[in-house]
């Protein structure tokens, strides 16, 4: 299964939250409060944001983190970029391949194009439409009913 990490999902709705706020300086405790996400958690996905500027943090007595850019500019990608590295869902289609079969290998364009497909599908998601979703983001939630209706179609039989 290719599936993010916890620790992506909470680095994402931090960030989601900072782009709620609009420039305002958001100390790391409010965050965590407000996310009901535990502060050392928090405390931790700030600095790696941080260091991968998504983030920007002010210190003093009125510092605190804020988006380094607007959401608009920043994507879905930049989120997995900075908390999970480069996406590669193969071996080789990761930048420092270190394959020995990719030589004979006879899917690993296949691989590359796929993940290029992703990569392309994630640059093109912003931060600012994660915040505030479109329609067709509820996808999940309509098959997944659309599934229960027919295990119920099913049982009644």
């Amino acid at each position: 299964m290719l599936k993010i990490s916890r620790l992506t999902d909470y680095g994402t709705m931090i960030l989601v939250y900072l782009a709620s706020r609009r420039d305002r300086l958001c100390p790391a405790s409010d965050v965590a409060q407000d996310t009901k996400l535990a502060l050392p958690t928090v405390q931790k996905l700030l600095k790696e944001l941080a260091k991968s500027d998504l983030v920007e943090s002010v210190r003093g007595s009125d510092g605190g983190y804020r988006l380094a850019r607007a959401a608009e500019d920043i994507s879905a990608a930049d989120i997995l970029d900075a908390l999970e590295g480069p996406l590669a869902i193969t071996e080789c289609s990761a930048d420092t391949s270190s394959c020995e079969l990719e030589s004979s290998c006879n899917v690993g364009s296949a691989w590359q194009r796929i993940n290029t497909a992703i990569r392309n599908s994630l640059a093109d998601i912003s931060l600012a439409e994660m915040r505030t979703p479109p329609g067709e983001f509820p996808l999940v939630y309509s098959v997944r009913n659309s599934l229960s209706s027919k295990s119920a179609d099913n049982t009644q039989r």
